[in-house]
């Protein structure tokens, strides 16, 4: 099959380009760098010519409330008119765990706006929402870091590295379409506050996470366990000891 990924340079997008390629796949990794720009809508007919798939997993630069609504509203209806156009038989999107339960934060009514504008266009089409990236892990103690101390939620957080994403990405984009989502999460489920003390204690970092029993994520209000999956979900393989052996390995 001719597979396009969307945001094929970025961190998913580059193992899913891989991994389809190594399963045989015709598969162009487009991005603004590679010619292809949903905003503008630069190279996107081409890019879509005799393509079979497409699979989504841009992310917007810019976190401001009005910038990432923009950005989803604009790429979403560039490149599904364009897939449309093109007679695409399947599109695949990444979206998030708890997307619909967490309307308190910009990002995710922009997140809701793509997956609406997924189910309206008429392009069959699978969903794939995720739960956060270990990767992550990094980027949230830094920004509720106070000091020496990090100010964090004990809501209810289940992580999934990179690896794992990319395989179930993978493995929706070479099955049909299901028209509705899929979850997926990472194999253990712990508190944010534990998970954020766990990962500074063995990174040898010196702050200490004070739990602060808001539940918030990124600023935004948010139920105990709207960051987890509310019933059955994939779940990855790759645990957080195994996840941080394999950083480390890498660095």
């Amino acid at each position: 099959m001719k597979i396009v990924v969307i945001g094929g340079t970025g961190l998913i997008g580059s193992k899913v380009v891989a991994n389809l390629r190594q399963l045989g796949h015709q598969v162009i990794a487009a991005s603004p760098a590679t010619g292809v720009n949903t905003i503008t809508g630069e190279g996107l007919a081409e890019a879509m010519n005799n393509t079979d798939v497409v699979v989504d997993l841009a992310n917007s630069p810019s976190f401001e409330d009005k910038a990432v609504l923009e950005f989803f509203q604009t790429a979403g209806s560039n490149l599904l008119a364009a897939e449309i156009n093109a007679g695409v038989k399947h599109h695949i999107a990444l979206s998030i765990v708890g997307v619909d339960l967490m309307q308190d934060s910009g990002y995710m009514r922009a997140k809701l706006v793509q997956e609406n504008l997924i189910k309206k266009s008429g392009v069959p089409y699978t969903i794939v929402r995720s739960t956060q990236f270990l990767e992550f892990l990094a980027g949230i103690a830094n920004q509720a870091t106070d000091g020496n101390e990090v100010h964090i939620s004990t809501v209810q957080f289940q992580p999934i590295a990179s690896d794992d994403v990319a395989t179930f990405v993978t493995q929706a984009a070479v099955a049909g379409p299901i028209n509705g989502f899929i979850e997926i999460a990472g194999p253990e489920r712990f508190t944010q506050s534990d998970i954020i003390a766990l990962f500074l204690q063995k990174t040898n970092d010196p702050r200490k996470v004070v739990p602060n029993g808001k539940a918030q994520y990124f600023g935004a209000q948010i139920s105990d366990t709207a960051l987890v999956p509310a019933g059955k979900a994939n779940l990855g393989t790759i645990t957080f000891e195994k996840w941080l052996d394999s950083s480390k390995t890498r660095v």
